[in-house]
């Protein structure tokens, strides 16, 4: 039950957003037992964000959130893969990128909870 978020300063094309989308489906298999099948994403584009006093360069906030937990090497290699897409995909700075994890064990999907 993976859901990742991704907020941006700047403007999302679909073709980018096609290829980050793929991209986040084979990193999430990072995490034993996830895959893209469950993953549900959602990106908002052009948010009125500020980093580090300034909003002139692309920033990103990316939100991860699992059913269940993880190994803090395994978030430390999906933090280092957001970092590469956003910086291919989008010109983000890798430094210019935070990532939030937040793990549950209750969650709910098809009128029931796991």
């Amino acid at each position: 039950m993976p859901f990742i978020e991704t907020k941006l300063n700047i403007r999302l094309t679909p073709e980018k957003e096609a290829n980050i989308k793929e991209k986040l489906g084979k990193a999430i298999s990072l995490f034993p037992g996830k895959s893209e099948y469950w993953l549900m994403l959602r990106f908002e584009d052009n948010c009125r964000m500020w980093f580090r006093g300034y909003n002139t360069f692309p920033i990103a906030m990316v939100q991860v959130q699992l059913f269940g937990s993880a190994e803090a090497s395994v978030t430390e290699q999906m933090t280092a893969l957001i970092c590469r897409i956003l910086s291919e995909e989008l010109s983000i700075q890798p430094d210019h990128v935070y990532v939030n994890y937040s793990f549950s064990d209750t969650w709910g999907w098809n009128n029931e909870n796991f």
